[in-house]
């Protein structure tokens, strides 16, 4: 099951009281494929989607059967849900109850008629009939595609003032309202009453950013050996240089000491290595008896030159 499946089953089991009810069909009515006195069309693949719909048009509306489905099996097992309000009767009757007094109105918002309480119930509507959301795994996106400029302005004014933060944008002549912010995405989630869906996208971005740290963690790890055997391998080509030029016995006690763990142990951290020392030192004290070596490596390069 997806995420975005996941989230309209869980808002589908929220819409439970009156106001919420005329709400969320008002929603799914005016983001719907066709809503017009003539024609009420309403398309999901989602079954619980499609009952909820029906079960709104009867509750709200006072009937029985007042929805027909037609399904239609599309590739990859997946069904196409068509609810249609065919009565004429009916359609007239849902005009009625959302006050819809002109054609001019009919895709536009009448936030008057929302009951405050349920104004997130009427967004639940809209994000069942034309959102989606992407696979947090993935990335963080949720969207609402809608086919009229004016309906994409409301909505975007409505989710502005519920603190909503949203961005629209054109999409083969559609309006495209999306979230990006894993926060904002969690926050209208939780508005809309997918509780545990939002709870879901905080665990998964958790888990994100564990598993992005670990790999931050482990990519400074392999760089910090590849510095470490590559400043090992310079230490090791001076202390051979001077053990076949003058001998390793030429130089002094303590250098002869980290020389001969740096020659045996070429994997060594600065630190590791001063705590190997006969007389442990720290890593600054380690680093600067191998700088010794070097120095006295380069001298013996120079005087072979001058030679």
């Amino acid at each position: 099951m997806s995420f975005s499946h996941s989230v309209k089953k869980e808002l589908c089991s929220v819409i439970t009281d009156k106001d919420r009810k005329y709400s969320c069909l008002y929603g799914m009515l005016l983001f719907c494929k066709n809503f017009t006195p003539d024609a009420i069309m309403f398309q999901t693949e989602n079954k619980l989607v499609c009952e909820l719909f029906c079960r709104l048009a009867d509750d709200v509306i006072g009937g029985s059967g007042i929805a027909e489905v037609a399904v239609t099996e599309k590739k990859n097992n997946v069904s196409l849900y068509s609810i249609s309000i065919p009565s004429e009767h009916f359609r007239e009757e849902i005009i009625y109850r959302y006050r819809i007094s002109s054609r001019t109105l009919i895709h536009r918002i009448q936030e008057d008629i929302i009951d405050n309480n349920s104004v997130f119930a009427f967004i639940a509507g809209a994000f069942l009939s034309c959102g989606s959301i992407t696979e947090p795994i993935k990335e963080y996106h949720l969207e609402f595609v809608v086919p009229y400029y004016d309906l994409t302005q409301d909505l975007l004014d409505l989710l502005m003032r519920v603190g909503i933060n949203a961005k629209y944008t054109e999409r083969k002549n559609m309006y495209v309202i999306y979230l990006k912010g894993s926060e904002a995405i969690e926050d209208l989630l939780t508005l809309m009453g997918a509780t545990m869906s939002s709870i879901d996208l905080m665990n998964v971005k958790i888990y994100k950013d564990v598993r992005n740290k670990a790999n931050r963690i482990a990519n400074c790890d392999s760089a910090n050996i590849e510095r470490t055997l590559k400043a090992s391998d310079k230490q090791i080509a001076d202390i051979e240089y001077i053990a076949n030029t003058v001998g390793l016995d030429s130089l002094p006690a303590d250098l002869i000491n980290i020389a001969e763990l740096r020659m045996e142990y070429p994997e060594m951290s600065l630190r590791e290595l001063g705590e190997a020392l006969d007389k442990p030192l720290g890593r600054s004290g380690a680093n600067h008896r191998l700088k010794r070596i070097s120095e006295i490596a380069e001298a013996l390069r120079e005087e072979r030159k001058e030679k």
